[in-house]
């Protein structure tokens, strides 16, 4: 009764979104008030709808429904009630669900946040809302039923995919899914924008909020699964420029440039046609991200699905909302005026330079993500794009961008003084000189470790000209210590978010950089009481030993680890077999210092003679990459919490004028 009570509530939620999506519009059209205030509780009533029906398929997860297909082959009574209800979203079904209550929960909030929005945009806003739930809805309902029966129901059921079942899984799919739904509030913003043809700096105001909360959400999502990638999949990588890393990347990069490019619409009233078009690409990317996850074109990892007919039902929906987005932003942007003008040398020009680059790089991200499916699909062959093609042209393409996002925030609005930037970031140009000298001198001195030592040169220029950009807004050394103090409490909080973001992209700089030159890997077969030596550190085998888990049984390696005969750390990786169902995994044992990592994996059995397949890494600075990524999202955060990133609220002095020159009720 609960599986067909969730599947009722979606059938309802689909009516109600016809209604969202047509009345509404109307209304704008006509200038009618009651229309257009009906997409308000339109909202409300699919986001209890959906959220009735998410709550459904969640608790047939819990109590173990066997009798529902979905939890049949998802979920087994054995497993931690962690994994049973992370199970919900481990499947196509499910994490369609998902990503339907997460838009809805979007659409709700804006009817709930936004109501100072102008009536007419944000009954536009929620229509657009409405198309984009209705279409999720109708896919669901037709290809991806989650409620499903099965009779007879079996007494205990398939068990989840032994990779999912990690804490790091279990919260990456609704972090990713909150990036990816959330452009979707970008999109409709746009799209209302171009109905209504008019697009001005409270538009940008009015964007950037929800913008910036996908931004954030995305960027944890992408940093949980590299993470659970390095630790989990046994292979001492955080990233592979896997085709599905790829669908979650390029929106994130395209949201990078929107988020930009929108401060330069608010500012001064430029870029306008330019970040309409990219707020429409970026939910665009994030929907070609689902259909390369569930369409079954690509082989990973990470993908959920494997069925055409969901894949051209998805590529159907694909076209007729970017179809229809992009005509009308054809027939509507020529009329949106380009409003300031600005030299080539100011801030706008700096947040143009970054667009043109993260666009450029999402370009070739898409590029090499989607050429080897046009190459099969002409029968031109079997081609594998892989880290070589994308490393040489993706790294070229951020360097520039972080040496701008060192003097770039220097600039003045509208005409910026280079030389005079430039003078006061002397200091972050002699430390990224130190940076490289050191780096290269302490490599060796080779040619081969130029770049390495410009990597790192590039991320101290990042870190201390951000510092300085920060020391100056506050005068620091240029004014009594107690005035810095007082400017720095009343900075803007989204300028402490804008400099923990950029912090932490220099820290991810310099962890990408130690990873990829200094890494250190040895593979060799081990026997009880051998040792190798990798960076320094020796790597005793102490022997491995069968042991039994909740669902699985492994074989548990021991190591021990020493340095100039001191103790470091005891590693204990498994190599796991599950029984529900069949599958092994590695699990790594890792011990950090904060700095570097040394990672032990246990491998199978050696077949021409005693000992075990193992493999010992050395990760220099792998965890700079999960400082930087935190960093990056807390500026998120942070930002968000700025009065002026809060739609419609008035400012204090607004507020204080309106009650002062309020008359007493008496009067």
């Amino acid at each position: 009764m609960i599986a067909e009570l969730g599947h009722y509530a979606l059938v309802l939620a689909f009516m109600v979104s016809l209604v969202q999506s047509s009345v509404p519009l109307i209304g704008a059209q006509r200038g009618d008030a009651v229309m257009m205030d009906l997409a308000r509780p339109a909202s409300i009533a699919m986001f209890l709808l959906v959220g009735t029906s998410f709550g459904a398929l969640t608790y047939s997860y819990v109590v173990s429904d066997f009798s529902v297909i979905n939890v049949a082959q998802n979920s087994h009574t054995d497993k931690p009630m962690l994994y049973k209800i992370s199970g919900v979203w481990g499947n196509h079904e499910g994490s369609l669900l998902l990503w339907i209550t997460i838009l809805v929960t979007y659409s709700v909030a804006v009817a709930f946040f936004g109501r100072n929005l102008p009536p007419a945009l944000r009954a536009r806003t929620l229509a657009v809302q409405g198309m984009i739930t209705g279409g999720f809805l109708l896919f669901i309902l037709l290809t991806s039923n989650p409620f499903l029966r099965l009779d007879p129901a079996p007494i205990d059921g398939n068990g989840l995919n032994p990779l999912l079942q990690d804490p790091g899984l279990a919260f990456h799919p609704p972090m990713l899914y909150l990036g990816y739904v959330g452009f979707s509030m970008a999109f409709s913003f746009a799209v209302a924008a171009l109905i209504e043809g008019k697009v001005d700096a409270a538009w940008a105001r009015w964007v950037r909020p929800w913008t910036l909360l996908a931004w954030t959400f995305l960027t944890l999502g992408i940093a949980l699964g590299s993470w659970w990638a390095y630790y989990e999949l046994g292979w001492g990588g955080w990233w592979y420029w896997d085709p599905v890393e790829n669908a979650s990347f390029m929106p994130w990069l395209a949201g990078t440039a929107l988020l930009h490019s929108a401060v330069v619409v608010e500012k001064r009233d430029a870029l306008k046609s330019w970040t309409i078009l990219l707020a429409i690409l970026t939910f665009g990317l994030s929907l070609l991200g689902t259909f390369l996850v569930r369409s079954g074109i690509i082989t990973s990892v990470h993908a959920f699905a494997s069925d055409p007919t969901r894949g051209m039902f998805i590529l159907l929906l694909m076209g007729v909302s970017l179809g229809g987005a992009l005509l009308l932003y054809a027939l509507r942007a020529p009329d949106l005026k380009g409003g300031g003008l600005f030299a080539p040398i100011s801030r706008e020009g700096s947040l143009l330079l970054n667009n043109l680059l993260m666009a450029t790089a999402t370009a070739t991200v898409l590029l090499g993500t989607l050429y080897p499916v046009f190459a099969d699909a002409l029968n031109l062959g079997k081609v594998t794009v892989g880290p070589p093609f994308f490393n040489a042209v993706f790294v070229p393409l951020m360097i520039p961008l972080v040496i701008a996002m060192g003097f770039g925030p220097m600039l003045s609005w509208k005409r910026g003084d280079l030389a005079g930037a430039l003078s006061r970031l002397k200091a972050a140009a002699g430390a990224a000189l130190l940076a490289f000298g050191l780096a290269w001198v302490l490599a060796g001195g080779a040619l081969d470790d130029v770049l390495a030592a410009f990597g790192f040169g590039l991320a101290v220029w990042l870190l201390v000209a951000t510092l300085v950009e920060l020391a100056e807004r506050v005068k620091l050394f240029k004014a009594p210590l107690a005035e810095s103090g007082r400017r720095f409490a009343r900075l803007p909080r989204a300028a402490f978010g804008m400099t923990l973001a950029h912090l932490g992209m220099a820290f991810i700089v310099a962890g990408v950089t130690a990873a990829s030159a200094y890494k250190q890997e040895s593979v060799q077969v081990m026997v009880a009481g051998q040792t190798i030596t990798v960076a320094g550190y020796e790597f005793t085998f102490q022997g491995a030993e069968r042991v039994e888990g909740p669902n699985y049984s492994a074989v548990k390696g021991h190591f021990g680890v020493t340095k100039d005969g001191e103790p470091i750390a005891q590693l204990d990786p498994e190599k796991r077999e599950y029984t529900s169902p069949p599958m092994p995994t590695t699990e790594a044992a890792i011990h950090t210092n904060g700095w570097a990592d040394l990672y032990a994996v246990v491998g199978d059995p050696n077949e021409d003679g005693p000992g075990f397949v193992t493999r010992i890494y050395f990760e220099p600075l792998v965890p700079f990459l999960w400082y930087g990524s935190g960093l990056m999202a807390l500026g998120g955060f942070v930002s968000l919490t700025d009065r002026r990133h809060r739609v419609g609220a008035p400012t204090r002095r607004k507020v204080a004028a309106a009650t002062a020159g309020a008359k007493p009720a008496s009067a």
